[in-house]
């Protein structure tokens, strides 16, 4: 009898008896996890995943009452391996009764995964198995479709971001000589000011340095930062704003009067906030004449909108909104901004642009995420509509860091306009060359319009039971060995799933050099250290300024 026997095949999982379990192993480790080949023909193999083992005590074959400790290895089917050492996801069904089973040794494993195409090899981790082995994807699948990395707090996300942006901006092509900067376009949308140590060359926009015009906001974004829409007059509020905005972009507009009347709320023309206040203000303080009498009446907007110009001057005066409302959003053009943002500027080019977000307000966070990431939509769109060619030229990774804060499935209005900006590029973008990756602890979270267009997955440890089935729901590959790991990954493991993948892999990220600054704080290290005083005299300055 053969050390090994597929005693029982289901659709979706192999059940095998090993006899002798030290003729399948042959010194090699075998755990969960392990690859199996499962042979059902000369010309090639089932390759499969272990998902569990169990021991059996069966009547041994002398008979008597001595028992023979038999191990039950369950395996899931992941593709099958053609005569040539080609694999391909699914394989069909096992033909009947299968010849042999194995251990997929370590260059059997590697010579699948280097079935990627060497010019489309994109390499950043290593088998969790075995770390000898290297895992690449096809890059051209990896960033052409959306990518979600998703695990729990400490789980090494930030790090793992940042070691595939840093591969990405490291790659070049021999046949056009030496370049010290290649053709890689990404914006990272950064919560917590954790990637400027990671892209210490990077074009690093803080709230100080950031320029995000206030008239470039589209109706939907204006309301949400002026508009209280549970408001009893918010229907009015919302009528004069486009009124008093229409009117004032067409003043300010320097063009022919054939393309003045052509403006409206949304075109992205300069238009002065003051004097829109000012508009508003005489509105809300407007008395009619009566013919005939010396004394006037109320206009119909007289005494009510009291709230929305004390919300409209509280938000011109908020120095946190200078980048939005201040005099240099004011005197910046829109070809400036998207300069900014696409690393273009005149100082220094970079393939790198952090948008370091952790000193926007939280009430104009999810504004000021929906506005770039409308901004570089269009501008994706109408790059490639002037260009000639089909293929777009300048392609863009957009890394949404703890996504859950400004795309979360609630339907608050206050989020739907970063929600809508960012599912148009989730199921519009691709075909401009503008793809996502969506970064979140809080996968249940999200909005599953965004996350449902995600081709590739990178999970992490989850160790919220709602996260993980909401993770297992999502990924592309029914793979019972790898999905009830989540809980308990290693820091910097993850399980790599989707089209850009070989096939699915528990995989071990290679670290960040530099690494991003996300590191838990030395609590230890800090406090046995002497008594340490603090400036809170420039602690306070910073604060007020």
């Amino acid at each position: 009898m053969s050390s090994a026997e597929v005693i029982a095949v289901y659709p979706n999982r192999i059940k095998i008896a090993v006899h002798e379990i030290g003729e399948l192993v042959d010194g090699d480790p075998v755990e969960v996890g392990s690859y199996l080949k499962i042979y059902d023909s000369l010309q090639g193999a089932i390759m499969a995943i272990i998902e569990s083992y169990s021991i059996e005590l069966r009547p041994s074959k002398e008979g008597g009452e001595d028992r023979q400790k038999v191990y039950v290895i369950e395996a899931v089917p992941l593709g099958f391996v053609d005569g040539d050492g080609r694999f391909s996801r699914g394989g069909g069904g096992i033909a009947i009764p299968p010849k042999k089973v194995s251990v997929a040794v370590k260059d059997e494993v590697q010579r699948i995964y280097d079935t990627v195409e060497t010019e489309k090899r994109f390499h950043f981790a290593q088998l969790a198995q075995d770390i000898s082995v290297d895992v690449p994807v096809d890059g051209d699948k990896f960033f052409s479709r959306h990518v979600a990395v998703v695990g729990s707090t400490g789980s090494g996300k930030s790090h793992a971001i940042a070691r595939i942006i840093q591969t990405a901006t490291q790659i070049r092509d021999e046949t056009y000589g030496e370049y010290s900067l290649n053709n890689a376009h990404v914006v990272i949308f950064d919560i917590h000011s954790e990637y400027k140590t990671a892209f210490p060359e990077a074009n690093n926009l803080s709230v100080e340095s950031l320029i995000l015009p206030y008239w470039l906001l589209n109706a939907e974004e204006l309301q949400d930062l002026f508009i209280e829409s549970n408001e009893e007059q918010s229907h009015n509020q919302i009528a004069v704003l486009k009124k008093s905005i229409t009117e004032n972009k067409r003043t300010h507009f320097e063009g022919s009067e054939e393309k003045r009347d052509l403006i409206h709320y949304e075109s992205p023309i300069f238009f002065e906030i003051n004097e829109v206040l000012d508009a508003i203000r005489a509105k809300n303080e407007q008395r009619i004449a009566t013919p005939g009498k010396t004394t006037d009446r109320a206009g119909p907007l007289f005494g009510k909108l009291d709230n929305f110009i004390t919300r409209l001057e509280n938000r011109v005066l908020d120095r946190r909104l200078d980048f939005l409302l201040g005099d240099r959003a004011k005197s910046v053009n829109l070809e400036s901004v998207l300069r900014q943002f696409t690393g273009y500027n005149p100082d220094s080019l970079a393939n790198v642009t952090v948008i370091d977000l952790s000193g926007v307000p939280f009430e104009v966070l999810s504004i000021t995420v929906s506005l770039v990431s409308r901004l570089l939509f269009d501008y994706s769109y109408y790059f490639k509509k002037l260009n000639a060619s089909s293929q777009v030229e300048t392609p863009l990774l957009l890394v949404y860091e703890e996504a859950h804060k400004y795309v979360p499935k609630s339907g608050l209005a206050k989020f739907s306009a970063s929600r809508n900006s960012i599912e148009r590029i989730a199921k519009e973008g691709r075909k401009y060359g503008i793809t996502a990756a969506i970064v979140s602890q809080r996968p249940a979270e999200i909005s599953e319009t965004i996350f449902s267009q995600c081709s590739n997955f990178l999970a992490m440890r989850l160790t919220n039971p709602e996260d993980q089935n909401y993770v297992k729901r999502l990924l592309p590959d029914s793979l019972g060995p790898l999905t009830e790991s989540l809980p308990v990954l290693s820091s910097g493991e993850a399980l790599l799933l989707g089209d850009a993948a070989v096939m699915p892999s528990k995989v071990v990220m290679e670290q960040a050099r530099p690494a991003p600054s996300s590191s838990d704080v030395r609590y230890m290290a800090e406090w046995i250290k002497p008594w340490q005083d603090v400036e809170f005299v420039r602690v306070v300055e910073d604060w007020q300024k």
